[in-house]
């Protein structure tokens, strides 16, 4: 876990470095503009090639940390499997018992290395980012249509990342159980056709109809209710590229700070605001995790009345 922890962290400070040379960087591309000549040729082409210097470790750093997650989450499905297994005569008669046990294990252990990695990573942006945000906030004096307000980006970023959590999770309220019943009639159609493997009887087209039939009123169900849940998810990440840009509108037009600096405000602040924005972001992936819980959840409480399922021994 420290070496998780520790890789993120060297992540985020590699993420501050590239915002500290897209300041440099544009501050030199303007001054190249304002007159001919006025940066060597040489002096633009090592500015380029410190951006790969500094690229080059970063994708060495994630490909490890990538691999030391991969193996401490799997480690993870590996206790949920052993013990599952060792329960096997009490949950063997369950539906989808096998199910349970191989696909959603299988699928909690990737969606909490995703998401798990992502909030890590978020966290730290915020404590590496939130210091450099709110330096970078003496360049702005002044909000549109509020006025003067001390370190204003901040604010901004806490206040458009609750905006939409809030949003996102208003009109996504009911997809968590839409998706756990969508496993539920997935789980009875598999079963229904494992059985026809054997009694082919059982695939009758009235049987196989109606199965079926619950599994795709459910998907339309669960397609409705994303249709406009992803209007607003996919309106208010548009409309949050041009929050920063607002917010600087009196600092840009009144020519307070240099293009170099304005791309350090600009990224600095997406960092910050997106490090706010992760339920927003996740939240697809959060409802899944949730049905899978669920499921999982369900599951396990079969433990508590052991002899439900039990075999008579002789």
């Amino acid at each position: 876990m420290l070496v998780i922890i520790s890789g993120t962290w060297y992540q985020v400070q590699v993420n501050v470095a590239i915002n500290e040379w897209f300041g440099e960087f544009y501050d030199l591309v303007q001054k190249a503009l304002s007159a001919p000549n006025a940066v060597a040729a040489n002096d633009y082409y090592r500015a380029l090639l410190s951006f790969f210097q500094i690229a080059g470790i970063y994708i060495i750093v994630a490909v490890m940390l990538g691999f030391f997650v991969k193996h401490w989450v799997f480690r993870w499905r590996t206790a949920m499997n052993e013990f599952y297994t060792s329960q096997w005569r009490s949950l063997h008669a369950i539906e989808g018992a096998s199910q349970r046990i191989q696909e959603d294990t299988k699928r909690f252990a990737a969606i909490m290395e995703g998401l798990g990695s992502s909030l890590l990573e978020s966290l730290l942006t915020l404590l590496a980012f939130l210091p450099i945000l709110w330096g970078l906030s003496k360049f702005v004096t002044e909000l549109p249509w509020i006025g003067p307000v001390a370190h204003s980006l901040i604010y901004v970023a806490i206040v458009f990342a609750a905006f939409g959590t809030a949003v996102m999770a208003l009109v996504g309220f009911k997809l968590p159980g839409l998706e756990f019943n969508n496993q539920v009639v997935e789980a009875a159609y598999r079963k229904e056709l494992v059985y026809g493997e054997d009694q082919p009887d059982r695939l009758t087209p009235p049987t196989v109809a109606e199965f079926f039939g619950r599994v795709r009123t459910n998907y339309f169900r669960l397609f409705f209710h994303y249709m406009y849940f992803d209007v607003v998810k996919f309106s208010y990440l548009q409309a949050g590229v041009l929050v920063p840009y607002v917010a600087l509108a009196p600092t840009i037009v009144s020519g307070a700070v240099t293009l170099g600096v304005m791309q350090q405000i600009v990224r600095a602040f997406n960092q910050v605001e997106s490090s706010f924005q992760f339920l927003v972001r996740s939240w697809p992936t959060i409802v899944e995790l949730i049905s899978i819980y669920k499921r999982l959840v369900a599951f396990e409480s079969t433990l508590k009345r052991p002899s439900v399922h039990l075999r008579p021994s002789g």
